[in-house]
């Protein structure tokens, strides 16, 4: 009787299993396109929030040439609405749907040879568009590496981290305001994101070109053919002439202020935009003024205006030897 009790029961279970129709895959929580009080309330993360594994709802974007912020590491991150894509709209920024979230988190390994040591995490920056106007907003990480807080008002925070070349470097790290924010991402008046334009984003990853994987994932739409956008260089190759990379560094440090409707249009005749042709862009006539403020930190004075506590050193040495050739 037991042994019959037993084949039954056997029997039972994997009928269960072969008709079970309970067992589901799991389903990611969408993202959240509001600014609510913590990061994490936002699902752009999954698992423990500071390893910072993107759902799998949003996806990775990389810069061919990128901004200098304190030596700090970027992890960036868009999240699309379901069954929406980015338009194509020329060699500039595409066109995103409304509740598009951007993120874009800046952290420093404790040391840059060897990544299993860790990392802090300082901040995350938020871009949402919502009813066709971009908001922005700032998370900080606390101290526990558990979760982020809103924070508009801006703080200080010492941070102290090991280099490629095994130098300790320290420094008073400044999470901008949303006052800041609006500075660096403002155009004719308007908050609008700075680095995912399509010609900084047009380049190989792993022999990959980024923008063909978001027209084959569903990501991007509207594009004729890869080769109808323009590509920004990257200003660390060294491969690529003096010029090219001094201006491909001018484009994505100081364009957007520095470029009509920007934030220094106004105060300053420099247009620093890598299309922008030389004889236009007034950097010759003030390539005194420049280097001045490149190669001294003085807060107020000093480029950029916001955005940094130091000066960086391999770019303060390309522009000088661009400079010295005009």
């Amino acid at each position: 009787m037991k042994k019959y009790f037993i084949l039954c029961l056997t029997a039972l279970f994997a009928f269960s299993c072969e008709n079970d129709d309970s067992v589901t895959p799991i389903v990611e929580s969408a993202v959240v396109a509001e600014f609510k009080t913590n990061l994490s309330e936002l699902n752009l993360f999954t698992g423990n929030l500071n390893d910072l594994n993107i759902t799998p709802l949003a996806f990775k974007y990389q810069l061919s040439t990128t901004l200098f912020s304190d030596y700090a590491n970027k992890q960036r991150i868009i999240a699309l609405p379901e069954n929406t894509s980015m338009q194509f709209n020329g060699d500039g920024l595409p066109i995103f749907p409304n509740n598009t979230v951007i993120a874009k988190t800046f952290y420093y390994n404790t040391d840059e040879r060897d990544l299993s040591l860790g990392k802090t995490i300082i901040e995350t920056r938020v871009l949402i568009k919502i009813n066709g106007d971009w908001e922005t907003g700032d998370y900080k990480w606390d101290l526990e590496q558990t979760d982020a807080v809103l924070d508009l008002n801006g703080s200080e925070l010492p941070v102290t981290w090991i280099d490629a070349e095994g130098a300790t470097n320290s420094t008073t790290y400044k999470i901008p305001s949303n006052t800041d924010c609006f500075t660096c991402h403002s155009t004719f008046d308007n908050t609008t994101p700075i680095g995912p334009k399509l010609r900084t984003m047009n380049f190989e990853i792993n022999g990959v070109n980024q923008l063909q994987d978001f027209v084959n994932n569903q990501q991007l739409s509207g594009l004729p053919n890869i080769s109808s956008v323009g590509d920004l260089p990257n200003w660390e190759n060294t491969s690529l002439p003096l010029e090219t990379r001094a201006r491909a560094y001018f484009d994505i440090n100081c364009a957007h202020c520095h470029i009509t409707g920007g934030f220094c249009d106004d105060q300053s005749t420099l247009n620093l935009a890598y299309e922008t042709p030389l004889n236009d862009s007034n950097i010759v006539q003030r390539k005194n003024s420049i280097l001045f403020r490149v190669s001294n930190y003085n807060p107020g004075v000093s480029m950029p205006f916001i955005g940094t506590t130091m000066l960086h050193d391999e770019g303060v040495g390309l522009i000088q030897a661009y400079l010295d050739t005009l």
